[in-house]
């Protein structure tokens, strides 16, 4: 009867009693979520994604392309500078 404390909550479980107790609900809180009942979740996306990416592509090709030309580039010319110095110095 004495001996045993008081539950401030009975919402909770005992062990989370003190970690709870100051929770204060934030009143007037708007949460939005996805409904799970929803079946098109992802359809829209995918019907604007081909358009989308073409026109990404298109507008920054030039300078991913050249960035990518040059970087393959340097390695090649590396790559055989590499091999002809092991080739000058084989024997």
């Amino acid at each position: 009867a004495r001996s045993r404390p008081v539950l401030a909550r009975y919402d909770v479980s005992s062990h989370m009693v003190k970690w709870w107790k100051g929770y204060k609900p934030a009143d007037g809180q708007v949460t939005r979520s996805l409904s799970p009942y929803e079946q098109q979740i992802v359809v829209p996306w995918l019907r604007t994604f081909p358009k989308r990416a073409y026109e990404k592509l298109s507008d920054s090709f030039l300078y991913w392309g050249g960035c990518g030309i040059l970087t393959i580039g340097t390695a090649v010319i590396a790559d055989e500078a590499d091999a002809a110095q092991d080739r000058s110095h084989r024997y």
